[in-house]
């Protein structure tokens, strides 16, 4: 099993913008920042990014968003799936109503034109119960070690969690993570990333000392080495980092610019130890979709072949 994989599926928007549903339990959202051109500014960004990671040889499959239903949040795929190398693909309960349009068969039917899938496991029974996990925002997984780090929030359910570890023989690791508001964090993805050698994480926003301990001990003990990074920081989103292959297996670690400006010279020292920096401008998909680089991408650690 490896931790990163060079094919990444995205998701082309057809109606980007603000979701008043997911805006109560995303903090990172802005809606005073909404505009008439932020679909087509939205647009620009992500094809600029696409070409970016192409550009580095990262395989990306664009698949393009349905005009109808209307899904503002489509950009974001890594929240209804995930693709593991033993041909599994996860389907997610999704809190927001308007985000289970989002879960398209078609997409996973196209996959497997490359692809070996083998078995679709669907949590979204879940939503009937209230309990949702919404995919690799959720939970942060550290692949090669088979541990899936997770803040508990009213998007991830420990149930839920549960079932998910238990089908893919992950340990969960769980704990509370609050913004500088005291407010929970959302999704795990916003507060750390786990690459091959290194974990980013706001450990700030671990206020409960023990299970800060836990989550250090796990990266350490992992052979991570950890950079820590602030609040302001996290709020830039640094912590929504996505470590990728490029050309010839290259190491790449996938931000937006925003997350790039706010490291400090000695974490992009640490970092580079281990990977290229690659960052994108995504201003706009981060203010009124309150998710960054890393929500934007869905790694394919599918098998290949039919």
């Amino acid at each position: 099993m490896s931790q990163t994989t060079s094919k990444i599926l995205m998701i082309r928007p057809a109606s980007f913008g603000f979701n008043d549903q997911t805006a109560e339990s995303n903090a990172f959202q802005q809606s005073q920042a909404v505009v008439p051109e932020a679909a087509q500014n939205a647009l620009k960004e992500f094809d600029a990014f696409v070409n970016l990671l192409k550009s580095k040889g990262v395989d990306v499959k664009v698949i393009n968003d349905t005009i109808e239903p209307h899904k503002p949040d489509a950009i974001f795929p890594n929240n209804w799936v995930s693709f593991h190398d033993n041909g599994d693909v996860l389907l997610y309960p999704m809190q927001a109503e308007n985000r289970r349009l989002e879960r398209r068969e078609d997409i996973v039917r196209k996959l497997e034109d490359q692809f070996t899938v083998k078995h679709i496991i669907d949590l979204s029974r879940f939503e009937i119960e209230n309990k949702f996990l919404e995919g690799t925002g959720s939970m942060v997984l550290d692949r090669e070690n088979r541990i899936a780090y997770a803040c508990l929030s009213p998007r991830t359910d420990k149930e839920v969690l549960d079932t998910f570890c238990k089908h893919l023989n992950y340990t969960p690791i769980t704990f509370t993570a609050t913004d500088a508001n005291q407010q929970v964090i959302y999704h795990t993805n916003v507060m750390m990333c786990v690459g091959k050698q290194f974990g980013v994480i706001c450990l700030d926003s671990i206020k409960d000392e023990n299970e800060k301990q836990s989550v250090i001990k796990a990266l350490t003990d992992a052979g991570k080495e950890i950079v820590d990074i602030t609040l302001d920081q996290m709020n830039r989103f640094a912590g929504n980092m996505l470590e990728v292959q490029g050309s010839d297996g290259q190491s790449l670690l996938v931000m937006s610019k925003s997350a790039h400006q706010s490291l400090t010279a000695s974490q992009i020292d640490q970092l580079q130890q281990y990977t290229e920096i690659v960052s994108a401008d995504l201003t706009t998909i981060e203010t009124l979709g309150g998710g960054s680089a890393r929500c934007m991408l869905a790694e394919i650690h599918l098998p290949a072949g039919k």
